[in-house]
């Protein structure tokens, strides 16, 4: 599997593609699409009952909070769920803008494969000098030489850039902008021994061009990538990765955004250091 499989690129060749709800006008100059359905009773009350539930939980929880003129009992506070964030703060340094030292822990495992997720699916990954920074910096010595020659003959695939509609240099045409980005939902460790673990993290990644002429408008999609990491020169690194779809969470009828819209917020919104 090429590492430009493992980020979601396939969508834009032959082997794959993405079903995404369109607005009622294309916002990148295409036929109008179908009118959406307007909200049913049924989706009217499943509404309402979260939002007074978030009410509930929180008028139940405001006496938790220190200062409160109410006594905290332990067995009082909220308990830890799966799905709640959980574990230490994110690391303090940074390697070339990529956070580094993450403790040798399974925590730290995580938090080190969130961020690499974040990184290896980047923009950066299109261009070669950034490309083999990113490699060099982020895959364990021995793995790094022959990732770096697998990758290179994905991201300088004439093809490939075709599909996406870059140029063969990884350019974007002019007044389009490129977006490749990762935002991880969740990590989680199916193996852990000390100096190797094996983490997934569960991500949406947006992936396209944005401007009014592009053909490959920015979308959405959903995958788990689960990366071996070895303990190499006090961090984690990567060794391998695996990657398959989903899971993927049902699309609401929301109309979606102009090009320059799209454009600005990438540009405005910066990422985030992920941890644990």
């Amino acid at each position: 599997m090429s590492h430009g499989d493992e980020q979601g690129y396939s969508d834009y060749g032959d082997t794959g593609h993405t079903r995404t709800r369109l607005p009622d006008h294309d916002p990148y100059g295409g036929a109008p699409r179908r009118p959406s359905r307007s909200p049913s009773r049924g989706l009217i009350t499943v509404v309402g009952v979260v939002v007074l539930l978030i009410a509930a939980i929180a008028f139940a929880n405001r006496g938790d909070h220190p200062g409160s003129n109410s006594p905290t009992r332990k067995s009082s506070l909220p308990q830890t769920s799966p799905t709640s964030p959980t574990g230490t703060h994110p690391v303090q340094t940074k390697t070339n803008g990529i956070p580094s030292n993450f403790a040798h822990t399974e925590q730290g495992a995580e938090s080190a494969a969130a961020n690499y997720a974040v990184a290896l699916g980047s923009a950066d990954m299109f261009n070669t000098a950034s490309r083999h920074a990113l490699i060099d910096r982020l895959y364990t010595p021995d793995s790094a030489k022959d990732k770096q020659a697998a990758l290179d003959s994905v991201y300088t695939s004439a093809k490939f850039l075709s599909n996406i509609g870059l140029s063969k240099d990884g350019i974007a045409p002019k007044g389009e902008t490129f977006i490749s980005r990762v935002i991880p939902v969740g990590t989680k460790t199916t193996d852990f021994s000390g100096d190797t673990a094996t983490v997934a993290v569960w991500y949406t990644s947006l992936f396209g061009l944005s401007g009014d002429s592009s053909i490959n408008p920015v979308t959405e999609s959903w995958f788990t990538t689960t990366y071996e990491l070895k303990w190499v020169n006090n961090d984690w690194k990567v060794s391998d990765f695996q990657q398959k779809d989903g899971p993927v969470p049902v699309g609401r009828d929301q109309q979606a955004s102009t090009a320059t819209d799209m454009t600005k917020a990438v540009e405005e919104y910066g990422g985030f250091t992920y941890a644990r």
